[in-house]
């Protein structure tokens, strides 16, 4: 054994770890023997002891003498069914007397479920009275409500003015005047936007194409400018590869956004720099041959152009005058003939 070499304090306290370790492992070894007695078994006919030892005493009891072989088989067989029997009979009486208590604790549900319904049973009893007792007592009632006077309904008085006060028929008439107008609006506005209208349109690529397009009033100016790509397609090849969403449409020097339709600036009049935005046919080129600050009724053809063309060329006239739409905007700076 390896002896601690260090302080006297420290070998105290490894030598009472030690000890205690070993206390330690001590009833460890007591607590498994103790365990191994109770387990062991010596003799797997102890299991049976009982049994068969008093079928021994029985069979010394009835064997007197010498007896042949046989004769002790044939006795211990009848003793070990003698004894089966006694076991049988007492199992069954076991059983028998758990079938009767079984019995009598469902005897005592049943009694208390029928002390249940019996209860039940006078309840209604009760109510029903006490039904009947109403029932009797109700003619009285309604033979003195006969006696007492019917109150009227109180009505207005037609000859005062009543509009103020609330009135639910006529709520529900106004209501009723008001959908039918607003339906009736709805199919105005929607007849007036299937209405068809032919617009003049210049493609613009420093000079002027003049053609028409005939479409609803309805439709956007995105659909105008895809209508226009469709006819001038055939005749200028750089508009081959190109979308409406790449083009322009300016009227009256004011450039208008894709998402407006034709009906907006018809219904509001609008109007630009240099002329009315709600007339779409044009005949000439009014700053030819009139006055620009003077509006005629021949307004000017819209410019339709492709985005790239005015980004190069918007320091330059006539794009330099152009700016975007804006409908809180008046432009009154030219006069219309004749007013």
């Amino acid at each position: 054994m390896a002896h601690y070499k260090g302080a006297a304090s420290e070998a105290g306290r490894a030598m009472h770890l030690m000890k205690k370790r070993e206390k330690a492992q001590q009833e460890i070894e007591l607590r498994k023997k103790k365990i191994e007695e109770d387990l062991k078994i010596d003799n797997i006919e102890n299991k049976f002891a009982t049994h068969y030892d008093a079928v021994e005493q029985q069979l010394k009891s009835s064997t007197i003498g010498l007896v042949t072989l046989d004769e002790m088989k044939a006795k211990q067989e009848h003793i070990v069914r003698e004894r089966e029997k006694k076991l049988a009979q007492k199992k069954a009486e076991k059983e028998k007397e758990r079938q009767k208590e079984i019995e009598a604790k469902q005897a005592q549900k049943n009694k208390q479920k029928r002390q249940i319904q019996a209860l039940s049973f006078n309840m209604n009893e009760e109510e029903e009275e006490d039904d009947a007792e109403t029932e009797e007592e109700k003619p009285e009632k309604s033979w003195k409500e006969k006696e007492e006077p019917i109150l009227k309904k109180i009505k207005k008085n037609p000859d005062v003015d009543t509009s103020f006060l609330p009135d639910r028929e006529r709520e529900e008439a106004d209501l009723k005047l008001r959908e039918e107008l607003r339906l009736e609006w709805v199919m105005t506005q929607a007849s007036l936007k299937d209405e068809p209208i032919t617009v003049t349109f210049s493609y613009w690529d420093g000079s002027g194409h003049r053609r028409n397009v005939t479409l609803k009033k309805g439709n956007s100016i995105y659909q105008f400018l895809q209508r226009c790509l469709d006819a001038l397609r055939p005749e200028f090849s750089e508009l081959k590869t190109i979308s409406a969403d790449q083009l322009m449409y300016v009227k009256e020097d004011l450039i208008l956004p894709h998402h407006y339709t034709f009906y907006d600036f018809i219904v509001t009049k609008a109007r630009g720099k240099s002329g009315p935005l709600f007339q779409f046919d044009a005949s000439d080129d009014v700053r030819l041959v009139n006055d620009a600050t003077q509006e005629k009724q021949d307004s000017h053809a819209g410019k339709v152009l492709l985005r790239s063309w005015y980004e190069r060329n918007k320091h330059i006239f006539p794009a330099s005058r152009w700016e975007p739409y804006d409908p809180t905007k008046t432009y009154s700076k030219y006069t219309i003939k004749g007013k």
